[in-house]
């Protein structure tokens, strides 16, 4: 595993010269990988397609839901019972599964605003940009600083460093989740 630095370029054309001008500070091309970046939630990474099982901000959905069926079930089994001598035998069963779908109703309290914080942040993190991305493996501090230099002559937008394995010319441990390390 070793540094990478890689850097966004919107034109095949801008990547075609970030690969020679890369090439002239003495990086082979095994050592260099492009390729496209797509958009956040379009990376296919599961079979019926997205990113992830679940949206970040959904991640305590399901508790308040089992927590919402459960109180007004129970409320509403109450209330059933109260009301026995109006309704007959069946007015707890009616009045329990009326408490679940209302309390499964409460349970969207639990959802949370535009904008609120999570507990880890992960909302807040801004995501990859897509778009085509080249990236370099570094040998040491002073390929970082020629690496750097030709991005920057050549205007790449944010520009980021990792940790990785590139051979032959492939980041084999690429992640397009992951948060990238902006370079200032």
């Amino acid at each position: 595993m070793s540094r990478i630095i890689a850097g966004h370029f919107q034109l095949q054309e801008q990547i075609d010269a970030a690969r020679a001008a890369l090439n002239q500070a003495g990086f082979t091309d095994s050592r260099i990988s492009a390729f496209f970046v797509n958009q956040p939630g379009q990376h296919d990474l599961h079979a019926l397609g997205g990113d992830r099982d679940m949206s970040p901000g959904a991640k305590e959905t399901p508790e308040g839901v089992v927590e919402g069926v459960a109180v007004g079930a129970a409320v509403g089994a109450g209330i059933g019972a109260a009301a026995t001598l109006a309704t007959g035998p069946l007015g707890p069963v009616v009045g329990a599964l009326v408490g679940a779908h209302v309390g499964s109703l409460y349970s969207f309290n639990k959802m949370k605003e535009a904008g609120e914080p999570e507990k880890n942040g992960e909302n807040r993190r801004q995501p990859r940009h897509p778009g085509m991305l080249i990236a370099v493996a570094l040998g040491g501090l002073d390929e970082r600083e020629r690496a750097l230099e030709a991005l920057h002559r050549l205007g790449a937008e944010h520009i980021e460093e990792a940790e990785g394995t590139i051979a032959h010319g492939d980041w084999h441990d690429f992640d397009p989740l992951s948060i990238p390390v902006l370079v200032a």
